[in-house]
């Protein structure tokens, strides 16, 4: 049940190419956006498409999936958990951002990017 305190599951399509770094400690990891779409109707009868995109950074094993597998259009599944970090921008005031660290891609679909 430890395992469902943060747990984020997404089915999307790749924005761009996934960006293949190597940390200084020589781990690998991956970092891609992923957008997300929900297809409504307004109260206006008005069928409306909300994008949503999500920042994501696969480690290890997984990294070498994302990098060898992944393309820009790609439609996959990830599963993983919320992160969020912070720093401090020229100005000195504080920023945070949040992204998924992925533990899990199932490929749907493959670009021919």
């Amino acid at each position: 049940m430890y395992s469902l305190r943060n747990k984020v599951q997404l089915i999307g399509n790749l924005g761009k190419n996934p960006e293949i770094k190597t940390t200084e400690t020589g781990k690998k990891l991956v970092k891609f956006s992923l957008a997300t779409n929900e297809v409504y109707t307004n109260n206006k009868g008005e069928k409306v498409k909300e994008t949503q995109w999500h920042n994501l950074v696969a480690w290890g094993k997984v990294a070498d999936i994302a990098g060898k597998y992944l393309n820009k259009g790609s439609e996959v599944v990830i599963e993983g958990k919320l992160i969020t970090k912070d720093y401090q921008d020229k100005q000195g005031i504080k920023k945070y951002f949040t992204e998924i660290q992925v533990n899990e891609i199932l490929l749907l679909s493959s670009s021919s990017n």
